[in-house]
């Protein structure tokens, strides 16, 4: 959902089905449109990126998105070289979807309240800013799914907070407050509420609409270069591995445990 507060200045928010802007199929769909909608645009020079109701986002959806692969990939099924095919063309949707937001020409500003959870650090990692409120907390969950995070916060977070932050965040799927996030890097800064963070976002983002279009634009995309090639990379590597490695007895219990809410007990299997 796209607004407008103040000229030049675009607000999207995520708005989920009532369980924390979770990112089922329709997330995934309008992503790219909305974002490719505003690059189109030449009344829009800034965008803020925001979450409605009580968090930011708690992630992908995955019953919803990945739920049908479940079955299709187990023990005792046929020949998968298409299936695993066609997973691999669902991984890359996904990954494009997020690459909208890093693409944009115009600046995107994250305004994190709430969860920020794997998907949602994914998406936030594809912006040029990202700011918090101190009720925020950030988790690259994946691991803790059985998942291999694989739309862009292990390519891109690289360059945010630095290698041994990422590696700490992705492989103990820790759950981390705003104060630890602001002081690794991962957010710019922390605002007292989720008020006077979206007041600071809608002033960062107007004092970017205010500069030349053009200088602005061309800023960003020689700071993309170069690091969106290494991305690109990174991106393909990890669509691969997952449509060959996702689906294991692991991700099963993962599923079943999130069912039941409770922790996951792993094999390895």
């Amino acid at each position: 959902m796209a607004e407008a507060p103040n000229p030049g200045v675009a607000v999207v928010r995520l708005t989920g089905p009532g369980r924390g802007n979770m990112m089922g199929l329709a997330f995934w769909e309008e992503l790219p449109r909305v974002f490719g909608a505003l690059d189109a645009d030449d009344t829009v020079r800034a965008v803020v990126l925001a979450g409605a109701g009580n968090h930011f986002s708690t992630g992908l959806d995955v019953q919803e998105v990945l739920g049908s692969w479940l079955g299709r990939l187990g023990p005792g099924a046929p020949a998968q070289a298409a299936a695993r095919t066609e997973l691999r063309g669902l991984i890359r949707g996904l990954q494009d979807a997020i690459t909208s937001v890093a693409a944009c020409r115009k600046p995107v500003i994250a305004a994190v309240h709430g969860w920020c959870i794997g998907g949602g650090v994914d998406l936030i990692s594809a912006a040029d800013v990202r700011l918090a409120s101190a009720d925020a907390k950030f988790s690259i969950r994946e691991a803790r799914l059985a998942i291999v995070a694989d739309v862009g916060s292990l390519q891109r977070l690289r360059g945010i907070i630095g290698e041994g932050h990422l590696r700490e965040l992705a492989i103990t799927a820790k759950d981390i407050p705003a104060s630890r996030a602001e002081k690794i890097g991962l957010v710019n800064d922390v605002y007292a509420e989720p008020a006077e963070l979206m007041a600071a976002a809608l002033a960062m983002a107007a004092e970017s609409a205010a500069n030349s279009p053009l200088a602005v634009a061309g800023t960003k995309a020689v700071l993309n270069e170069g690091r969106e090639e290494d991305i690109a990379r990174g991106l393909r590597h990890v669509a691969l591995w997952n449509s060959s490695f996702l689906h294991s007895e692991d991700l099963l219990e993962a599923v079943q445990a999130m069912a039941e809410n409770r922790p996951g007990v792993f094999t390895g299997k």
